[in-house]
C-alpha cells in the first residue's frame, strides 16, 4: 500500500478515536478512567465490547478473521490516541496476545472454538509466562508438562508468577517445558489451560499500589487434552517469540506519557505555589522535549518494521523510552501534588469518594504512579532490551 494512504488512514484513524473518547464513552467509564481509580472486571468487560462495536479491539486483526486488517501504523495510532486521551487500558490478553496466536498457528477447531469469545470478551484470558526462575528470560521455564499414558492430556505441574488478572480469567495460555532432551528453545510448547481445571490454584499478590492486579498460579496435576496444544510439541519458544513482538511494538505507553506530561502542566500552573513553580517548569520543559524525540523515535520505528528496513532492536528501543519517561513524568506529577501526593485514601481508588487532600484524581494519580514502577520490568525488563539493540544496532 502507498505510504501516503497509509498515513492517511491513520490519521483519520486517530481524529474518529478522538471522537469517539469524547463523546461516547459512558460517564461513569469516563469518570473512573479521569479520576484514575480502580478498573473493575465489568469495566473492562464494557469498555471492550464498547470498542468492538466499532471492530476496533480487533481492528488489528486480518479481516479473514473478523478484524480491520490494520496497518502497524494504525495500530500504534490508535492505541497512542486511547492513551493520550486518557481511556481505560486495553485488555491485551485476548485480543493482542493469545488471539493473533491461535489464527497464526492454532488449529482450525481452535480458531472456531476460541476466537469468537476472544472477540467478544465474553472469555477472559491470563498470560502463563514469567515463573520464580523465569522473568525476561522466559526460555528457563520449568513448569513441566509430561503425556499421560493413554496419550490424550498433558499433565502439568509449576508455578507461574506476576499473572495479571489471573483471578478473573478464565483460560491461561502457558508456556511449558514438555523436553529435556535439546537445547531449552527446542522443549518448551504453548498451551491452553482452562482455569476451572482441578489442580489450579490462584494466590495474590498484593502490589505496593495496595491493589490487586497480579497473581502466583499453581498447577499441580492439571490435566490438559492434547487438543488445546497450540502448534507443534516443543515449537512453543517460536510462537511465543511471536507474542513477545506484538507485546513490545504495542506497550510503548508513548500516548501515557502524554497523557501524564499533560496532567503534569495542568498541576504546575494551577496547584502549585510559585515558589516552587520555576523550577518543576524546568523539568516539564526538559520532559517536553525528550517526549518530542520519544515520539518521532517511535514512529520512525513503527515506518521501520512496515517497509522491511528495521535492524531489530525497534521495538525494544520503544519499550525502554517509553516507560521511562513515563516513571519519571508521574513522579514529577506526585511531587508537585505536594501533600496530596502523600495522603491517600485506598477507598477513593473505588468509589466516587473525594481524597482527603488535593484534585479529585490525586489518589489515582498516586496508584498509577506506583504500580508502573513495574512498566520497566513487564513485558521484558529494560536491561534485557539494551542488550537487544546492543546486539541488533551495535552488534556488540
Amino acid at each position: 500500500m502507498n505510504m501516503a494512504i497509509v498515513v492517511e488512514r491513520a490519521e483519520a484513524l486517530r481524529v474518529q478515536v478522538q471522537e469517539f473518547c469524547r463523546n461516547e464513552l459512558p460517564p461513569e467509564l469516563a469518570d473512573r478512567a479521569h479520576r484514575h481509580q480502580v478498573m473493575r472486571k465489568e469495566d473492562y468487560a464494557q469498555w471492550m465490547k464498547l470498542l468492538e462495536t466499532k471492530g476496533w479491539a480487533t481492528g488489528h486483526w486480518p479481516e479473514a478473521w473478523g478484524g480491520l486488517d490494520w496497518t502497524l501504523l494504525e495500530r500504534f495510532v490508535f492505541e497512542d490516541t486511547l492513551a493520550r486521551e486518557g481511556c481505560p487500558w486495553i485488555l491485551p490478553f485476548g485480543v493482542k496476545y493469545v488471539g493473533p496466536v491461535i489464527y497464526a498457528f492454532g488449529s482450525d477447531e481452535q480458531k472456531k472454538r476460541f476466537l469468537g469469545p476472544i472477540k467478544t470478551t465474553d472469555e477472559f484470558w491470563a498470560q502463563g509466562y514469567s515463573e520464580p526462575g523465569a522473568g525476561s528470560d522466559l526460555v528457563n521455564v520449568s513448569t513441566y508438562a509430561e503425556l499421560d499414558e493413554p496419550g490424550e492430556n498433558y499433565v502439568v505441574n509449576g508455578q507461574k508468577v506476576w499473572t495479571t488478572y489471573a483471578h478473573w480469567a478464565d483460560w491461561l495460555f502457558c508456556l511449558v517445558r514438555t523436553s529435556r532432551d535439546d537445547k531449552p528453545q527446542r522443549c518448551i510448547s504453548f498451551l491452553l489451560i482452562d482455569m476451572k481445571s482441578p489442580g489450579v490454584t490462584v494466590k495474590p499478590i498484593e502490589t505496593m499500589d495496595g491493589y490487586h492486579h497480579v497473581n502466583e498460579v499453581w498447577l499441580e496435576d492439571v490435566k490438559v487434552p492434547v487438543a488445546n496444544l497450540i502448534g507443534e510439541p516443543n515449537k512453543g519458544w517460536t510462537y511465543a517469540k511471536y507474542l513477545l513482538v506484538n507485546e513490545r511494538t504495542t506497550g510503548a505507553v508513548v500516548g501515557w506519557a502524554r497523557h501524564a506530561l499533560d496532567r503534569l502542566q495542568q498541576c504546575v500552573r494551577q496547584d502549585v505555589p510559585e515558589s516552587r513553580r520555576a523550577a518543576l517548569q524546568e523539568k516539564v520543559a526538559r520532559f517536553e522535549l525528550r517526549f518530542l524525540a520519544l515520539e518521532q523515535g517511535s514512529y520512525q520505528a513503527v515506518r521501520a518494521m512496515m517497509d522491511g528496513t528495521e535492524n531489530g532492536g525497534e521495538a525494544s528501543y520503544i519499550k525502554v523510552r517509553g516507560p521511562e519517561l513515563y516513571q519519571e513524568v508521574m513522579e514529577t506529577l506526585v511531587e508537585a501534588l505536594g501533600m496530596a501526593g502523600v495522603a491517600r485514601d485506598l477507598k477513593t481508588l473505588h468509589s466516587a469518594g473525594m481524597p482527603p487532600l488535593g484534585p479529585d484524581d490525586a489518589g489515582g494519580l498516586i496508584k498509577d504512579h506506583l504500580y508502573n514502577r513495574a512498566a520497566t520490568i513487564f513485558g521484558g525488563s529494560s536491561e534485557v532490551q539494551r542488550n537487544i539493540v546492543a546486539k541488533a544496532v551495535l552488534g556488540l
